[in-house]
């Protein structure tokens, strides 16, 4: 005879969403292990156009007009752009090592350009509605500025430093530690806020954005937060090059974890601005690409600063 018990909804989430994180794991650890510049980027590439493509289609499926195929075109654009400069494609063979690896200046200040000139561009075509016109041009804007542009930061972080500066082995990816650190931080931050409201959580957070958040849950959150950053530099201290100490350590690790829950919400909002429950369906447990960057947003460009102050 079947078993006509019912399923536990959130038992059956956590068992998917955990299976999902291992497997991400998993590849991010692969991507660490080859030591390789074209893993890292083509990660954060892959990430970087999945997410975008899932962006749109939340705005079509809310019937918000856009430009999407300008949308997609730019974000592949400034991906191979940045990527390019990032990866040493557009120096000599000792770019690297020299540490003449930086993007210039120009590449984000024009992305930006294209992306506020080419949607009021494509506008141009079409009949003046109301609020329409300047809702399709801000929804461009806000999609590669959102996606492509700050979470390109975590590509950028890993070129931070200059070869010569990386530890022995790590040449072709001189700060791939401090992305390592990034991630931990940030997604132990999304992990503690989850495991902490889903077990005792009971004071909502902000139920007009996200009904799930809790105030436990944060506390949870920066907990988990400085577990993982403090565990990592006291596991590899010499791999953390420029040099911080741990009260460098212990202030960023609270920074990033309330970006991250900021981040997290940033998303929250879009979706139930366009009556969505996950931004998409590829990674079970957790929802789609843009799901899984949502903090990562907010949290690498603020980590890209900081350390290039402290290099510099």
């Amino acid at each position: 005879m079947a078993d006509t018990t019912p399923t536990n909804p959130k038992k059956a989430v956590f068992i998917r969403r955990t299976a999902s994180t291992l497997g991400l794991w998993a590849v991010v650890a692969a991507a660490f292990a080859s030591r390789q510049a074209w893993a890292y980027l083509g990660l954060v590439g892959i990430l970087i156009i999945l997410a975008t493509l899932e962006y749109f289609r939340m705005l079509k499926a809310a019937g918000v007009k856009s430009f999407p195929c300008f949308g997609m075109v730019l974000a592949v654009a400034y991906s191979i752009a940045l990527f390019g400069f990032l990866g040493g494609w557009m120096h000599d063979s000792t770019a690297l090592l020299r540490g003449d690896r930086l993007v210039p200046g120009w590449l984000d200040a024009a992305a930006i350009f294209l992306a506020v000139a080419g949607a009021f561009t494509l506008q141009l075509r079409h009949e003046i509605r109301g609020l329409e016109p300047i809702q399709a041009v801000a929804a461009n804007v806000l999609g590669f500025a959102y996606i492509p542009f700050l979470f390109g930061f975590a590509a950028k972080i890993v070129f931070l430093i200059p070869a010569r500066a990386a530890s022995p082995g790590w040449e072709h990816v001189p700060s791939a530690m401090w992305l390592l650190w990034l991630l931990a931080v940030t997604k132990f931050t999304d992990m503690g806020a989850y495991l902490t409201g889903s077990l005792i959580g009971k004071h909502k957070m902000i139920p007009h954005v996200s009904p799930g958040k809790t105030w436990e849950g944060f506390v949870g959150a920066l907990f988990f937060a400085q577990l993982a950053g403090c565990g990592l530099f006291a596991l590899f201290h010499d791999q953390f090059k420029p040099m911080v100490g741990w009260t460098d350590v212990i202030v960023l690790g609270f920074v990033l974890a309330l970006l991250a829950v900021v981040g997290d919400l940033a998303e929250s909002i879009v979706k139930r601005s366009l009556g969505a429950k996950d931004s998409g369906n590829m990674l079970p447990g957790i929802g789609g690409a843009l799901d899984l960057i949502d903090s990562l947003c907010f949290t690498a460009p603020a980590l890209y600063f900081y350390l290039q102050w402290a290099h510099h």
